[in-house]
């Protein structure tokens, strides 16, 4: 997304929903988690995702979004779920309102690397994921293609 196109997007108290996309990929029997370096979700582990940009399909921006945050290159393969993630703060306001789609995407390419949004990536197994410090919306997604079975 382009300086100009972020600095335009209200995501703290939007005045609409916003569009984003989760990208739920798959290796070897691990998941890849990323660490977001900004809020939603600072500090927390979250599937790579982001918001869809103007004239972009979701799937484009499954793979774009993919890419940029871990520099992996994905075939989108399915979509898992779509949901709302809407947050408030202490007098009800609403803080966040992102409505998510997310999919199971499969790794093709490219060289791992987090980029500015990312302060780690890690390849974890599902019982090593049920652990750690999850997002809700990452925890969703998870539970979502294991069959909400939980993880």
């Amino acid at each position: 997304m382009t300086e100009e196109q972020e600095s335009h997007i209200k995501r703290k108290y939007p005045i609409a929903p916003l569009v984003g996309v989760g990208a739920v990929a798959i290796k070897n029997g691990k998941i890849l988690l990323v660490k977001r370096a900004f809020e939603p979700g600072a500090g927390k582990w979250s599937v790579p995702g982001g918001l869809v940009e103007i004239g972009e399909k979701l799937s484009e921006a499954c793979a774009r979004e993919m890419e940029e945050e871990t520099g992996i290159e994905c075939e989108v393969l399915e979509l898992i779920n779509v949901f709302d993630m809407i947050d408030r703060d202490e007098s009800n306001k609403i803080r966040y309102h992102y409505v998510l789609a997310d999919f199971l995407v499969k790794p093709v390419g490219g060289a791992e690397r987090p980029n500015i949004e990312v302060t780690e990536m890690r390849w974890v197994t599902r019982e090593e994921a049920r652990s750690m410090d999850l997002t809700k919306t990452a925890r969703r997604a998870i539970d979502e293609l294991f069959g909400g079975m939980g993880i």
